[in-house]
């Protein structure tokens, strides 16, 4: 028998998953894989990452700040810097060494130069980086022994200069690179902070550097490394404020679990810390040599290293449970998916 026009109408919703009064046939799907799996697998790293984005942030910010407390006449502020940046980058590099497995893997990866890949460009950003700061270094332990090594402790002496401004110019894409590598990756809360994630690294290198140097100086020679400070505390937490608002769903990543409870304590710590490096500089304005203003730098330079910490920890580990969890990636997917269906209506229309 013939079917009637009257039933094309209702195929045609059956085959779109409506019925007959336009309601949704089929239930809401629910955020799940294929055999419990997630849709995407997350990195293969351990805590040794986030622990080399600190201190590789760290070491980057204390070239700088070294490098300004060398053309200033700021001796004390300058060793210390240096020394940092040195101890940084030499434990950072073992951390990142450690994850890979084996020391040649790290030299496997200078064999090739693909700048297009943020992985090759920051193994030669820190093959740069890493002598020039170890030179830097090494003038300052030189200078701090017996002067019984004669014309090469001269020598090293005199190279600390050059080496310790070459470091200052790399250290700012040491600073960054990191945060380039995350957001190029698939991993939800990462790619989707690419905008403001840069930004995030390098004003919570900045503060690290200056916390650290307010810890090691006397406070009448600290004030460059207070103003750094504060200017990465600042920094770093309006780029944390606009991250959040430009990620979408999976900033929900970094508000939750482990991640949220590390990000609240960083957020927390750098304000301490920057509010407590306002607080110095007015204690140390009558008298330089105040016991209160140096404990209170100390306590707030300790407070800006934590928060650094904190922040490369959460950002770590809100990426991996973003990787885990399937809504992170489907949902925006078919967020997009709908805004180009609507503006293909529109465009039709």
């Amino acid at each position: 028998m013939a079917r009637s026009g009257a039933d094309r109408p209702s195929r045609r919703r059956r085959r779109r998953g409506q019925s007959g009064d336009g309601a949704p046939v089929v239930p809401d799907a629910t955020f799940t894989s294929y055999y419990g799996r997630p849709v995407l697998k997350a990195a293969p790293w351990q805590d040794d990452i986030p622990a080399y984005l600190f201190l590789g942030g760290l070491a980057a910010g204390s070239s700088l700040l070294g490098a300004g407390a060398d053309l200033t006449d700021r001796p004390g502020l300058r060793r210390a810097a240096r020394l940092a940046g040195l101890t940084g980058i030499t434990i950072g590099l073992a951390t990142l060494v450690r994850d890979l497995g084996r020391p040649s893997r790290f030299l496997n990866m200078l064999r090739v130069a693909k700048p297009t890949s943020p992985m090759s460009v920051g193994i030669w950003i820190l093959t740069a980086y890493g002598p020039l700061a170890g030179v830097a270094g090494a003038a300052e332990i030189a200078q701090a022994l017996p002067p019984r090594l004669g014309w090469a402790q001269r020598f090293l002496g005199r190279l600390g200069r050059p080496a310790g401004i070459g470091a200052a110019v790399v250290a700012p894409a040491v600073a960054s690179y990191t945060a380039v590598l995350l957001a190029d990756t698939a991993t939800p809360a990462w790619h989707e902070a690419y905008r403001e994630l840069p930004f995030v690294f390098v004003g919570s290198a900045a503060a690290a550097a200056g916390g650290v140097s307010m810890m090691a100086v006397s406070v009448d020679e600290a004030g460059p490394a207070r103003r750094m400070a504060l200017a990465g505390a600042v920094g770093e937490l309006v780029a944390e404020r606009r991250m959040d608002e430009s990620m979408g769903l999976a900033a929900e990543a970094l508000h939750t679990g482990t991640p949220g409870r590390l990000m609240r304590a960083s957020k927390a710590m750098t304000a301490a810390g920057a509010a407590g490096a306002v607080a110095v500089d007015v204690l140390a304005r009558p008298c330089a040599s105040n016991r209160w203003a140096r404990a209170a730098s100390v306590a707030s330079g300790a407070a800006l290293v934590a928060g650094s910490i904190c922040t490369r920890f959460a950002i770590f580990h809100a990426g991996q449970e973003s990787a885990r969890d399937p809504k992170y990636t489907v949902a925006p997917q078919r967020e997009r998916l709908d805004r180009r269906a609507g503006a293909a209506t529109d465009s039709t229309s």
